[in-house]
């Protein structure tokens, strides 16, 4: 595993990591998110803002919804507040299978995404453009006649081709039945995210795998054939937020949405 591991060349799971205040980088990493800081300063409170909508949209799909299994594709490192920590809270018998296909994630997520007692957390080693493959590998610890909450938290701006993740979508939730969510997040050169662009440029430049932002319209087109619940399709940070628990996050350039399968 470990001459998978790149030390030389910046990586989106460590560089997130990083911007998320964590310890598990490289130099490498922060050196260029601190560069891709400089020219979008406001890139640190997306990385919050995105992890701040995965806790409130797990809350509402474990709690109010009654989803008992999530598949979580393109975990990132673990940090505070993982998905199966907030779904086994509120139901400790919660299935959280972790997907993603990073050497130095993988390592991290064996050592730390424990489940709870009653309750099943796995990480499976696969390539999000490979959704068949993800779905024919979930079974048995997924029951795909039951809701499944499919996550994809800011993954679909690495498939580069909008034809592609649109596909990678569709086949994921054919596979799971009436009453599954789709829980989506994006950045967008919209929602003031403009200056984002000069950004995205260096990333795809200095570090891997390279990023693309997406419209409004190309990501509501991944929401086709679902209801989107309210408030809709809004700055993740502005999805359901509670004021009275947490800070109030300004609007940040990263679309968020949930969607239920009818």
């Amino acid at each position: 595993m470990t001459d998978r591991i790149r030390t030389d060349v910046a990586h989106n799971a460590r560089v997130w990591n990083h911007w998320l205040g964590g310890k598990d980088n490289y130099p490498v990493d922060r050196a260029v998110g601190d560069h891709v800081t400089g020219l979008y300063p406001s890139i640190g409170e997306v990385a919050r803002a995105d992890r701040a909508f995965l806790g409130r949209a797990v809350e509402f799909l474990a709690g109010e919804a009654g989803v008992r299994q999530f598949l979580d594709i393109g975990t990132g490192l673990p940090t505070v507040d993982n998905t199966h920590e907030v779904a086994q809270r509120i139901a400790p018998d919660a299935r959280i299978i972790y997907v993603d296909n990073d050497p130095i994630v993988l390592a991290h997520a064996r050592a730390l995404l424990t489940s709870s007692t009653g309750g099943t957390t796995e990480y499976l080693d696969a390539d999000a453009h490979d959704a068949a493959g993800i779905v024919r590998a979930v079974e048995p610890t997924l029951d795909l006649h039951e809701p499944v909450a499919v996550m994809m938290l800011g993954i679909l701006n690495f498939v580069m081709d909008t034809d592609e993740a649109r596909s990678i979508v569709r086949t994921l939730m054919d596979a799971v039945p009436s009453g599954s969510y789709l829980v989506l997040t994006h950045p967008t050169l919209e929602l003031g995210g403009e200056g984002n662009e000069d950004a995205m440029r260096f990333w795809n430049e200095n570090a891997t795998p390279p990023i693309t932002a997406r419209s409004g319209a190309e990501f509501a087109s991944f929401l086709e054939g679902l209801e989107v619940l309210e408030p809709g399709i809004v700055s993740c940070s502005r999805w359901r937020h509670d004021v009275a628990r947490e800070r109030r996050f300004p609007q940040v350039a990263q679309f968020g949405a949930v969607a239920r399968k009818p």
